[in-house]
């Protein structure tokens, strides 16, 4: 430090800590006492330096105070840790029937939910793990053969969970392909319930069973909304006459605007309902002649006009490919054929979109379905 700063350090601690003089009465005496600036500059020191031990004792007392009950926090999980093993331990040893039973929930839990929303398995998901039987187990406790049967349950948990949700995810993707909101048809289906309570049993605790049944509960919904989709054929695709959108009217050839697809095809030939749904509307609808209209639930409809005979009654419930009428040349018709429309909000789109781009998706999920 250069001697011209040291000069005004020294000149502010002087102003800072002036020459003091007091004077003091004793026995009848004025005493004058005179406290320099380097006094109080060294009292000053030394009351800051006590004030700084003592915030470092108490901050070691706090550090060794949080020290000791992270340690006792530490020391008590491990203390639950081994009483869990100790408990599990004697669990196998004197409760080899309760361990059994838990596993055969587990399976059961897992048979009825596959049974209820997927059906079939596919052969990369089949892997059922083996039944547990009290009546051999009760020999003794087989914990290597109890662990086995465990990861294997898990193992097909994961599996079967991957599996509903790819098909969820095409399901989903087809729903989004014709311009539809997929959380719509969820909420849709879930609204459409009822019956009454027949409880199924409690689902197992561990939180992937938890997980399985929400993503089969996500995929039964999407399944149902796709359901109700047209995706099946109302007559052959081969044979579309008229498209969707603008025309020269058959009659004037004026430009009209046509909100279906013409299938021709023989007189008698059946027509088939494109997706599953309830019967709306039955008769005769000026330009259309006979006509069904099948309503699929979330505002969606499809007509089948031109029949020569109606084979569906109003309030009927359908499924796909269900036989409602047979192809005619009823109403403004220039020959027999089939006129299809499919309406949101009784507002015409394009039919291609929901046939063609749904079957991929619907004949991978239920290979049945033509």
């Amino acid at each position: 430090m250069s001697i011209v700063t040291s000069q005004k350090v020294l000149a502010r601690l002087r102003r800072w800590f002036p020459t003091r003089e007091f004077f003091m009465r004793s026995d009848g005496r004025v005493r004058f006492v005179r406290v320099s600036t380097r006094t109080q500059i060294v009292a000053a020191g030394s009351v800051a330096a006590l004030l700084l031990v003592w915030i470092g004792v108490l901050g070691w007392a706090l550090v060794a105070q949080l020290v000791a009950g992270s340690q006792r926090a530490q020391l008590a999980q491990r203390e639950a840790a081994v009483a869990q093993a100790e408990a599990k331990v004697a669990r196998y040893r004197n409760g080899i029937g309760g361990v059994a039973q838990e596993l055969e929930r587990r399976q059961d839990y897992l048979d009825k939910m596959i049974e209820s929303h997927v059906g079939e398995l596919p052969a990369a998901a089949s892997a059922t793990p083996e039944k547990v039987s009290l009546s051999n187990s009760a020999a003794g406790p087989d914990a290597a053969r109890f662990a086995r049967i465990e990861a294997r349950q898990l193992a097909l948990i994961d599996t079967l969970t991957k599996y509903a949700d790819a098909r969820t995810a095409r399901a989903e993707t087809a729903i989004r392909r014709v311009g539809l909101n997929p959380a719509m048809i969820a909420a849709a289906d879930r609204k459409a319930m009822g019956g009454p309570l027949i409880r199924a049993g409690t689902a197992p605790s561990d939180p992937r069973f938890a997980a399985f049944g929400r993503s089969l509960e996500r995929m039964t919904a999407m399944q149902n909304g796709l359901a109700r989709i047209p995706n099946t054929l109302p007559a052959s695709l081969e044979y579309i006459s008229s498209g969707f959108g603008y025309r020269a009217d058959p009659f004037d050839g004026s430009a009209a605007f046509h909100a279906g697809l013409d299938f021709r095809g023989p007189v008698g030939a059946p027509i088939f309902a494109a997706a599953a749904g309830s019967v709306s509307f039955t008769g005769v609808r000026q330009g259309y002649g006979n006509c069904v209209e099948i309503s699929h639930g979330n505002g969606l409809m499809t007509r089948y006009a031109h029949m020569s005979r109606i084979g569906a009654k109003l309030g009927q419930k359908v499924d796909a490919g269900a036989v409602i009428g047979q192809i005619g040349s009823t109403g403004r018709s220039t020959g027999p054929h089939l006129h299809f429309e499919v309406r949101i909000n009784d507002r015409p789109v394009n039919p291609r979109p929901f046939l063609e781009a749904n079957r991929d998706v619907f004949q991978q999920d239920h290979p049945h379905r033509g």
